[in-house]
């Protein structure tokens, strides 16, 4: 659970720079890959650990 919150993170950091670069194109790429990260750290919290799946 801590690494998905620090993946979500790292997200909204990233996401926070893109925003700032908007007008430029590298902005926008940045921004997305800010934004996957964040839904993938969403993700992963709710997804069991592989140890329980046994």
């Amino acid at each position: 659970m801590t690494i998905s919150w620090i993946v979500t993170g790292l997200g909204v950091v990233v996401s926070l720079l893109g925003w700032y670069l908007t007008p430029d194109a590298w902005g926008y790429g940045i921004f997305g890959f800010g934004l996957a990260h964040i839904v993938l750290g969403i993700l992963d919290m709710f997804r069991d650990p592989a140890r329980s799946r046994s």
